[in-house]
């Protein structure tokens, strides 16, 4: 008596046949078509990486620190974010910018005042310290096709 059972390709039906219940042809079409979509999705990637490298603005970059009698100025290649911060007359200015350290010593009103420019977590930190407590000022200006930052200094009255 017949079986529904497969002896090993010994019945009727051919090997692939959709309607048996036996394996499969080997059909590449899935496999290429993976292919196909594996590398559209890779080519997609590498061009909006492209495409991002190029739109990407320019880093802001420390490009001189100029001391006067009674400010700083701290040129940049392109507008940078800086944000102060103020403690018993010690001045701290964060930029977001990147630059080697740099440090130096002025004096306003016969009184000395140390400065130091250092790289931190987030860019760099503008540290100035003196004895007695510090007002500052800082303006932002376009000169000469780079970024001034001025900061003035002056000594508060106690």
């Amino acid at each position: 008596m017949a079986g529904t059972e497969s002896e090993n390709g010994g019945h009727s039906t051919a090997a692939g046949d959709p309607a048996a219940d036996g394996p499969a042809a080997h059909d590449p079409l899935p496999r290429l078509r993976r292919r196909f979509f594996a590398s559209l999705v890779l080519i997609g990637l590498l061009v909006g990486m492209m495409i991002g490298r190029l739109t990407t603005p320019e880093p802001a970059r420390l490009v001189d620190v100029q001391v006067f009698e009674d400010a700083l100025r701290l040129r940049f290649n392109v507008p940078a974010v800086y944000r102060e911060g103020n403690l018993d007359g010690a001045y701290t200015l964060l930029l977001q910018a990147q630059g080697r350290e740099r440090a130096g010593q002025m004096r306003l009103n016969g009184q000395s005042i140390r400065w130091r420019v250092q790289p931190a977590e987030h860019g760099l930190t503008l540290h100035l310290v003196a004895l007695r407590p510090l007002r500052l000022q800082a303006t932002a200006q376009e000169e000469d096709g780079d970024w001034v930052l001025e900061v003035r200094l002056r000594t508060a009255r106690l």
